[in-house]
């Protein structure tokens, strides 16, 4: 009888890829064996006579250096195998673990090593040898996965009990009614672990079965043992390891513990649990722990992983669990260097979602589908008459010799790899390793593995809804699995995204349902159809990565996700719109995050019309303040129609459908309207405390945008309020009667607070008093008496004369708001000193200089040339000419300019250069407020995204923005020729008159 049984008997053995690092293994294996004392003299020397072991360790030597160092530190028990062979060894390693935890001589950390070490030689040799199935192969590895997790949880067990974190039902078998529970997930679950696999598992805890005088304290010491229990199988210590271990298939890793009770996560998985969840489940077998507990568990989960019915979306998202790979049938060739086996074209991942997507899909409806083995699944596809026969045998024949591979390349240096080497030499040694001649003959069988899979894979595909359909997306954009797919974050990149890993994370998140709308199984399943064509229109905006935050803020805050996502699935173009919204317009977006209704606004009919006008805006927010009594309530009212208002102006401005002039009427129509609704119902509450007065009582006066009906998405509202009570009036029926004066201030301040405070549906405008009468030092509000006094008497300034010919009544009743606007027109048809009103104005100006100079062309406020000087030119010929002509007043810039040309007093040329200066600059500041959250700032070679440089040609009518540039510089030139040749010029030469004068 040979004294070597089991290496004598092998015949065809893998040829040793390097001869010598070969001959060096077996020279130093055979020093080891002769220093062990356990080696049988006469079976060492066997050993290294005997041609088979010699070919058998030479095979192992000269492709694998970590099995090389296997072999040596372990002599005696390599001796045994070539002996004994494979199954008896793995029995023994088996055993001796065994009695390493019994006799507690061997501390339970290098226990576990040492056998890991000896299972994984025991199963390389068997493998290589052709001793044993792919089957075995699996099946060894796995079982000694749930030993080892076994091992480790008793022990814990045993150690959390000590520490007073409950009493075990049977501490001398710990893990029975423990209510720990260990699932294996994955191949772990499956039995089919890989040779150098990750185990993934989920701990659960189930509080029925714990006996604990703290239960609260639970989790704590459960995540503990969770903690402890990787650190047992993962440690590297000078025996090497145990497991990589995962922990990341849990409920939404990112947000829960290493360790949840098993209520919380069957809550989870019944309300917010993912397909790919489902898919992964049809693995998962109770593997250490409290395995009674366990399966009471997944049997609780069997309506949530097989569900009897799916529609369009679900069948959409299970597609999605597969990395979209565009197969199809004559598709792009395969590499074979390099090519990853597992999630490459053809490969293992293929050959298992090829059979997990069909088992969700049917497995609701048909139990023989219910098995956790990949290759039992493909058979019962079959025997169910859902798979060709032709299919299973090359799936079958694929998966088995692709596991083979993974195994060898394993083998090499215990990486958990799948990756082909990428060089001639690597290639070659992988070959020899498995048993072919040369590279070649490895690659020509392998590529006909790789496209039988490819082939079967696009055949089961070729019908399914593309999940790039309509975006054009150059790959995979996939966010199933506890991982990030390394293609999808290729892909994200490619498409303009900055930071992929964090716009991968949070997609994830929303399929974890952590916000409100993404916590129906619906909505995230339509979500997955939406991602592409979602993602490829945020990519498209100048700042994606910051488009992409702005979505995150808007989802976050609906409500609900299935209304939205139908919305965007009946109307492709809204996301579209949508992405240029978050990307060119953050103040819009902003609003848009915190009032998602407002997209309902977007795809009605009439959003394509120009704004309705004021009195419209007057009937629209009438209607809804007419049922409301409570303030509270009217104000909040007020600030979301105004802010929604608001915000579709801004939307057909950034979309071009209307114009700027028409959108600064538009703006302005609508804070008109919000402040003569408002104020009589603030009237009417501050009245019920204080009563009232005869009279035509409080009136509002806006001047500067609001009163020229100019404004921009940013602009405040300079007013001037007003009161008109007959002289010796008291307050009438109330309990605090006050004098006027402090009646009306009180009033004011009332007003104004209901403006400008800050709610939950935010600020309805920022108001500026200081127009009125002695600005800040004033009071809050003015009789009409004090108004016509203040000018009457020359107490204002020129400028405070200038600001007014932009005042107009905009709230109060008709009667005051006539006396206001008589007022006004009062004081501007005074006749004027003409050349102290020129030196006035042309010495503001040039103060105004002097503290913003101006020069930088974006500011086309400051800008010399800008929006300043027009408005200045027009307010001057107001103020120096009305007296003779009162036609001309208009708060209007505009028109006041074409009344001014009307009136001969522009000539035609002035008149249509400042027109052209005022509609530019009205149409430039519009955007930028619109598109940026802060003025532009000086210096910067590129102020502007591209986007909005290109919306800025648009609109301002610029052949390119280069040709924008040039149109500003000029046209500020030209209105500074008619500011200097009307106002500058004369204003100097009337300037020696008067020195001499003085003199």
């Amino acid at each position: 009888m040979p004294l070597l049984r089991f290496a004598d008997g092998l015949d065809a053995l893998p040829l040793p890829a390097n001869e010598a690092q070969a001959a060096l293994g077996l020279e130093r294996w055979l020093d080891a064996l002769a220093e062990t004392a356990e080696t049988d003299g006469r079976i060492g020397r066997a050993a290294g006579d005997s041609n088979a072991a010699r070919r058998l360790l030479k095979s192992l030597f000269g492709s694998s250096p970590f099995l090389t160092e296997a072999v040596i530190a372990e002599p005696a028990f390599t001796l045994r195998l070539l002996n004994a062979g494979p199954d008896d060894s793995l029995e023994h390693a088996l055993a001796e673990l065994d009695a390493a935890g019994q006799n507690k001589t061997t501390p339970l950390s290098t226990a576990l090593r040492v056998a890991k070490r000896r299972v994984a030689l025991t199963v390389a040799v068997a493998d290589v040898a052709s001793a044993w199935s792919l089957a075995k192969v699996t099946d060894t590895l796995s079982a000694f996965a749930d030993k080892a997790l076994s091992a480790c949880a008793g022990h814990l067990l045993l150690e959390a009990e000590k520490a007073g974190a409950f009493r075990l039902r049977y501490p001398e078998t710990p893990e029975r009614d423990s209510g720990l529970i260990i699932l294996g997930m994955g191949k772990l679950g499956a039995r089919e672990l890989n040779y150098s696999s990750d185990i993934d598992l989920i701990v659960l805890y189930d509080t029925d079965r714990i006996r604990t005088d703290n239960p609260d304290g639970l989790q704590n010491h459960f995540v503990r043992l969770a903690r402890n229990l990787v650190r047992l199988m993962q440690e590297r210590t000078a025996d090497g390891y145990v497991f990589r271990t995962d922990l990341r298939l849990r409920p939404d890793p990112g947000a829960t513990p290493l360790a949840l009770s098993a209520l919380a996560a069957e809550t989870y998985y019944e309300s917010l649990g993912q397909n790919w969840e489902r898919a992964a489940m049809i693995k998962a077998r109770p593997v250490a722990g409290d395995k009674e507990a366990g399966a009471v568990f997944l049997d609780r989960l069997r309506p949530f992983i097989w569900r009897r019915s799916l529609d369009f979306a679900a069948i959409q998202d299970i597609h999605s669990i597969k990395r979209q790979i565009n197969a199809h049938r004559g598709g792009a060739e395969i590499a074979v260097s390099g090519h990853n086996i597992k999630l490459g074209r053809g490969g293992i991942r293929e050959i298992e979602f090829f059979a997990q997507t069909q088992q969700l899909i049917w497995g609701g409806r048909e139990p023989r589908l219910r098995l956790p083995g990949t290759l039992d699944a493909i058979h019962a596809l079959v025997q169910c008459g859902l798979v060709a026969e032709e299919a299973e045998r090359d799936l079958i024949a694929a998966y088995e010799f692709l596991r083979r591979v993974e195994h060898r390349l394993q083998m090499i240096a215990d990486e958990q790899t799948q990756k082909l080497p990428d060089n001639a030499e690597g290639l070659r040694t992988l070959a020899l390793f498995l048993g072919f001649s040369d590279a070649d003959a490895f690659a020509a069988k392998l590529l006909n593995h790789l496209r039988a899979v490819e082939r079967h894979y696009a055949a089961l595909f070729e019908d399914a809804p593309d999940l790039s359909a309509g975006a054009d997306v150059p790959g995979n954009l996939v966010f199933t699995g506890a991982e990030a797919d390394p293609d999808t974050i290729e892909t994200l990149q490619r498409i303009g995204f900055s930071q992929p890993g964090s716009v991968d994370a949070t997609v994830r998140g929303w399929h974890h349902g952590r916000y409100r709308a993404m916590r129906s199984t619906k909505a995230r399943e339509m979500l997955t159809e939406l991602m592409p064509v979602l993602l490829k229109a945020i990519a498209s905006t100048p700042d994606p990565d910051a488009a992409f935050a702005r979505f995150d803020d808007f989802l976050s805050n609906l409500p609900a996700g299935v209304q939205i996502f139908s919305m965007f699935h009946s109307h492709p173009d809204l996301l579209g719109l949508i992405a240029e919204i978050l990307g060119k317009a953050p103040r819009l977006a902003e609003h848009m995050s915190r009032r998602p209704i407002v997209i309902d606004g977007l795809i009605a009919p009439q959003f394509v019309e120009a704004p309705p006008g004021l009195a419209a805006e007057l009937d629209e927010l009438k209607r809804l303040l007419e049922p409301i009594s409570h303030i509270e309530e009217i104000l909040d009212v007020c600030r979301r129609w105004s802010h929604d208002r608001r915000f579709q102006i801004g939307v057909k401005v950034l979309r071009g459908l209307i114009s700027p002039a028409d959108a600064a009427r538009g703006l302005s129509d609508v804070a008109e309207a919000s402040l003569s609704l408002l104020m009589p119902r603030v009237e009417a509450e501050f009245r019920r405390h204080h009563g009232r007065f005869p009279g035509m009582g409080l009136g509002v006066a806006a001047l500067g945008k609001l009163g020229g009906r100019e404004m921009t998405p940013t602009s405040d509202l300079d007013l001037v309020l007003i009161y008109d009570v007959p002289e010796g009036a008291e307050s009438s029926r109330c309990e605090k009667p006050l004098a006027p004066s402090q009646y009306y201030a009180r009033l004011a301040q009332r007003l104004i607070n209901a403006v400008t405070a800050l709610t939950a549906e935010g600020r309805l405008y920022e108001v500026d008093l200081r127009l009125r009468p002695s600005g800040n030092k004033g009071p809050l509000s003015v009789s009409l008496e004090a108004f016509r006094r203040y000018y009457e008497e020359d107490a204002a300034w020129t400028w405070e004369h200038m600001a007014l010919t932009r005042a107009r009544a905009v709230a109060g009743t008709d009667a005051m708001k006539q006396r206001i606007d008589e007022e006004i027109r009062r004081v501007l048809v005074r006749p004027r000193d003409r050349g102290k009103l020129l030196a006035d104005v042309a010495s503001m100006r040039a103060r105004m200089v002097a503290e913003r100079p101006g020069d930088f062309i974006w500011d086309v406020k400051n800008l010399r040339g800008g929006l300043i000087d027009v408005e200045f030119i027009a307010q001057y010929l107001q103020l120096a000419h009305a007296h003779d002509r009162p036609d001309i007043l208009s708060p209007n810039t505009r028109d006041a300019l074409t009344r001014l040309h009307r009136a001969e007093l522009l000539t035609a040329a002035d008149w249509a250069v400042l027109l052209d200066g005022l509609g530019l600059w009205q149409t430039i500041q519009g955007m930028l407020r619109l598109a940026l959250a802060a003025e532009p700032k000086q210096g910067r070679e590129a102020p502007f995204p591209a986007s909005l440089a290109a919306d800025l040609t648009r609109i301002a009518g610029g052949v390119d923005f280069a040709g924008l540039e040039g149109k500003i510089r000029e046209t500020a030139a030209e209105v500074m020729v008619v500011f200097d040749r009307l106002i500058a010029g004369p204003a100097a030469a009337l300037a020696p008159a008067s020195e001499e004068k003085k003199g």
